[in-house]
């Protein structure tokens, strides 16, 4: 799964709301990246700094975007031994929008998106790896 979640590039494949993913730096301890998003018409992109510690969380923050704020966090726990190929996935997003218009515009939709992101990914990851 933490493959899946990093692999940013590929987003705009599963995400249908994604338009863009792009790796803007890569690091030894991360990435930057950008992400487009489409919603009902209204385009909109966002960049964050992603802190990675290998197979076990991602940290996100923001740096560029039309957001007052946004940071969050993917959790990836092993499920048994560990020698199964399952996790536990724990996310948490804060944000808040820092347009007041485009909070009442996109609020709604991207409180959605952010409800089914980790479903998304779990669906994903069928897909990919199999049930």
């Amino acid at each position: 799964m933490f493959a899946l979640v990093s692999d940013v590039p590929r987003y705009p494949e599963f995400l249908p709301w994604c338009s863009a993913g792009e790796v803007l730096e890569q690091t030894p301890g991360g990435m930057v990246a950008s992400i487009g998003m489409s919603m009902g018409g209204l385009k909109k992109s966002f960049t964050t700094r992603n802190t990675h510690v290998e197979d076990r969380r991602i940290h996100l923050d923001l740096v560029d975007g039309p957001f007052s704020h946004l940071e969050g966090t993917w959790d990836f726990k092993p499920v048994g031994d560990g020698s199964q190929r399952a996790c536990r996935i724990d996310f948490t997003l804060q944000y808040g929008f820092a347009s007041s218009t485009l909070s009442a515009l996109v609020g709604p939709v991207f409180d959605k998106i952010a409800a089914n992101l980790v479903d998304a990914f779990v669906k994903r990851a069928d897909q990919v790896y199999g049930a």
